[in-house]
């Protein structure tokens, strides 16, 4: 491959036309985190301590993703569910940055991520540490 060709396969985000409609339409934390895979500080987002009923949504596209009965509190600073409400709307990767080997979660219609899944959550199940400003808490679908 030349050089050419790699700096072309290395271009700016930014002259993605959908980084632009991302840009446009994300707040920059949001950007930073759904379409950058960056993390909130813990204990920061919105929806740590949230208790209302309801569906949480991907902040980008919208899709299905959790049911707030699979939410609980794991004390690491992010929301974390048991299970996808809708398994087909997320999506699991190898993740191995920064030295770790974990599974990264990400939204299957717009690929934004989310967050990651550990095998530690309550009673046997997985716990899905998630993102706030990857969600939205849409309290109208109660499930």
């Amino acid at each position: 491959m030349s050089l050419k060709d790699h700096m072309n396969r290395f271009q700016s985000r930014t002259d993605n036309p959908d980084d632009a409609r991302w840009r446009e339409q994300l707040s920059d934390e949001q950007y930073k985190v759904l379409r950058e895979k960056g993390t909130e500080r813990p204990f920061t987002g919105k929806y740590v301590h949230t208790k209302d009923d309801g569906i949480y949504r991907c902040a980008a596209c919208g899709a299905e993703l959790f049911a707030s009965d699979t939410k609980f509190d794991s004390g690491t600073g992010w929301p974390s569910f048991t299970d996808p409400a809708v398994a087909e709307n997320v999506q699991l990767h190898e993740d191995n940055s920064l030295f770790m080997r974990r599974t990264e979660v990400t939204c299957a219609r717009c690929g934004g991520h989310l967050g990651h899944v550990f095998p530690d959550g309550p009673d046997g199940c997985d716990r899905y540490c998630i993102n706030s400003v990857s969600l939205e808490l849409d309290p109208a679908e109660k499930r």
